[in-house]
């Protein structure tokens, strides 16, 4: 493959200076007209061999282009804090909004080569690793956004030359490093392995452009000019496509099990047991969190469940238990106009908590296949793959040991009619009563369906649903509060084990 490659491709310096200043007016003009429709994001990863000119070309870019479009990110090694969570966290927080280009100088594909070189990885776990790449870089692409991957190569020969070219001159001397003559020792090694992951990894959504690295000029108009072919094609697509987005009518449960319909929602807990029970169940939570092991746990759980079902309640009686400087609530509302300009489960790994921290999501990343299915807020393609982009969401989570903790409250249709018309009632609770909540319940069915799909595509080994039986209160709270408990202790056991 990288044999190919190495052509000896050069451009003179004539040829070069007549041909850039057209290139940057249209590249400028391309960039404005992607800022200006701000319907797609451009990803550009510029991957590599050491002295292939990676450093040189995204400074070029950011030279020839618009600033204002255009963000740039050195994924060096990562922080104390990137490595507190998983490692797309501190990729999709670095993800462009619609209508601009991002620029990543090191990318997903970098550890887990070099993992892999230094032997820390087995072939195995290079092999999950670019699956994982796989089908983040279709989530993005499904989600609309324009992918263009250039490997920077060279031949073991020429990176010699190359490097010894910038070690002997002063003005560029620092650019080398001993782990550069390092990795230079290893270059059999990372062709192999680089060469796997361009195969495997050469999609028809995120192909890789090869470019030989030796020759600047020749580099520099590859780049510019793939990148400009590439923004054209995509503006040319996204004037054709239609924005329309079309309710359907309700699809058959995907597996007909309507697991909803056989809880029993008649479980009652008596106000003198839910006190007792309440103070025991508060206290066991209290008493995990303040164990030495919980600083290297991080949980996450998230409530959804019927209008009035009690996720409010539920939660106050979780968080009464704990330290206010230990946990956060996110209350899942609408998405704002900078949370739709990205993927959409951009805003959830924003919040990714910490070691050592709980996260409570009032609502979650499940309102696409919830709301957004049953009120036809996204096309139908759009909720169906969301079910296997949930999962892989959590299963990332679960392997950087993340509990994941999810609840799903349920009411019959008749107590929620009793809830709704108490908060009229109320002066108190009448903000949390709505004309949209009434006008959900016109839908209950369509809803109740989705609710069943959902737990039947997304109940997992690594993050299962816990549904609670909710009509009762006491009943639901104390449920919540032993389910919390139980998984925190059986992921401190493992930690120990």
């Amino acid at each position: 493959m990288f044999e190919s490659a190495e052509l000896g491709h050069q451009i003179d310096k004539a040829t070069y200076d007549a041909e850039v200043p057209g290139l940057r007016e249209a590249l400028l003009d391309a960039q404005m007209e992607l800022a200006k429709l701000a319907k797609f994001p451009v990803i550009i990863l510029i991957g590599g061999v050491d002295g292939a000119g990676r450093g040189e070309t995204v400074n070029l870019l950011n030279e020839w282009m618009d600033p204002r479009y255009l963000q740039t990110h050195g994924m060096g090694d990562p922080s104390d804090e990137e490595l507190d969570r998983p490692m797309m966290w501190r990729f999709w927080r670095a993800l462009p909004p619609k209508g601009i280009i991002g620029i990543f100088l090191g990318s997903w594909y970098t550890w887990p080569i070099l993992n892999r070189v230094a032997g820390r990885t087995k072939v195995a776990e290079l092999d999950q690793s670019l699956e994982r790449a796989r089908r983040l870089e279709k989530m993005l692409s499904d989600e609309g956004a324009l992918l263009i991957k250039f490997w920077m190569h060279l031949s073991q020969k020429r990176q010699k030359k190359r490097l010894k070219l910038l070690e002997k001159d002063p003005k560029t001397r620092w650019r080398v490093t001993e782990r550069d003559w390092d990795r230079h020792k290893l270059y059999d090694r990372f062709r192999v392995i680089n060469e796997s992951v361009i195969r495997h990894t050469s999609t028809a959504e995120a192909p890789w452009s090869i470019v030989e690295g030796y020759d600047p000029h020749y580099r520099s108009l590859t780049v510019g000019r793939i990148i400009l072919d590439a923004i054209r094609k995509r503006l040319e697509q996204a004037g054709e496509r239609s924005t329309i987005i079309k309710a359907h009518p309700p699809l058959p449960s995907i597996d007909r099990l309507d697991i909803l319909k056989t809880l029993d929602l008649s479980q009652k807990l008596a106000n003198e047991t839910f006190d007792i029970q309440l103070e025991k169940y508060q206290g066991r939570l209290a008493m995990l969190l303040r164990r030495p092991t919980f600083k290297n746990i991080t949980v996450i759980a998230l409530f959804e469940g019927n209008d009035a079902a009690g996720k409010g309640g539920a939660i106050r009686r979780i968080t009464g238990a704990l330290d206010a400087r230990d946990y956060t609530i996110i209350a899942v509302a609408a998405p704002t106009e900078e949370e739709r300009a990205q993927p959409y489960l951009w805003r959830f790994w924003r919040h990714i908590p910490r070691r050592g921290r709980v996260t409570i999501f009032d609502r979650s990343w499940y309102g696409r296949v919830l709301v957004e299915r049953v009120e036809g807020f996204c096309p139908e393609p759009d909720w169906m793959r969301a079910y296997g982009e949930i999962n892989d969401f959590e299963a990332q989570m679960v392997r950087h040991n993340i509990i994941v903790i999810k609840f799903w409250l349920s009411i019959s249709k008749d107590e929620q009619f009793r809830r709704f018309k108490e908060r009229e009632n109320t002066g108190f609770k009448r903000f949390k009563i709505t004309e949209e909540d009434w006008r959900n319940r016109d839908k209950w069915a369509q809803y109740e369906q989705a609710v069943c799909d959902m737990v039947d595509r997304t109940s997992t080994e690594v993050a299962p649903w816990t549904l609670v039986e909710a009509n009762d209160k006491n009943f639901a709270r104390i449920k919540i509060l032993k389910t919390l408990c139980r998984q925190i202790e059986a992921a401190m056991k493992n930690k120990q084990d």
